[in-house]
């Protein structure tokens, strides 16, 4: 949903993108790569189908997916 801006489930393209609440200290469905309350931090941002409900979540930063690949590798 991403790149195509299309649900792969029902073809809508009523698509939203739900992004990181930086003010929040526990917003979204974040991935620590540190076990410093806090660091590491890596928001992962939702694409929400408002056709059918369908979610995909998706970690866009390259430097991200690095860290991410370092820790659990």
């Amino acid at each position: 949903m991403k790149n195509t801006h299309t649900c792969p489930k029902c073809g809508s393209k009523d698509i939203v993108r739900i992004p990181d609440n930086q003010g929040r200290y526990s917003s979204g469905n974040n991935i620590y790569t540190s076990n410093i309350t806090l660091m590491g931090k890596i928001p992962v941002i939702r694409y929400v189908c408002c056709g059918c409900g369908y979610v995909e979540n998706w970690v866009e930063g390259a430097g991200e997916l690095q860290k991410i690949k370092k820790t659990f590798d």
